[in-house]
């Protein structure tokens, strides 16, 4: 699991421990994961990610709600496919690169930490699978 997942999976964490909203602990998560204001802590793929994520009710334990500032559609659009994907096929979790080719349908793309998160949470048993 790479430094955004574990990030994803202690802002949930945070959430459940100190009642912090998804963005308060992303942010928390990640300034303690890398120095506060640097561009790993700031990176957006994969805090919009979580916070997509969350605001449509995927993360279990936190209702759906209005959580980004500004989101960007197509991380949304990949974040949920990613999940409707792994509730699929779970054995698609094993495989981070093969289960971006999916998500992506053909069109080559680099992932830039979006799956590291989905898969995080994933793993944790953190994604609602209904």
């Amino acid at each position: 699991m790479n430094k955004y997942g574990v990030v994803a999976i202690k802002a949930v964490e945070l959430m459940n421990g100190e009642l912090l909203e998804p963005p308060n602990a992303w942010n928390k998560a990640a300034s303690d994961m890398f120095s506060e204001g640097t561009s790993s802590q700031r990176k957006g793929c994969p805090r919009n990610t979580f916070l997509d994520l969350c605001e449509e009710g995927l993360v279990r334990g936190v209702p759906k709600g209005n959580y980004t500032y500004r989101s960007d559609s197509l991380n949304k659009a990949y974040a949920v496919e990613a999940v409707e994907l792994l509730r699929g096929n779970p054995l698609l979790a094993n495989d981070k690169n093969g289960s971006w080719k999916e998500v992506m349908k053909g069109v080559k793309k680099s992932h830039n930490s979006q799956m590291d998160v989905v898969l995080a949470l994933w793993e944790k048993g953190l994604i609602v699978l209904e």
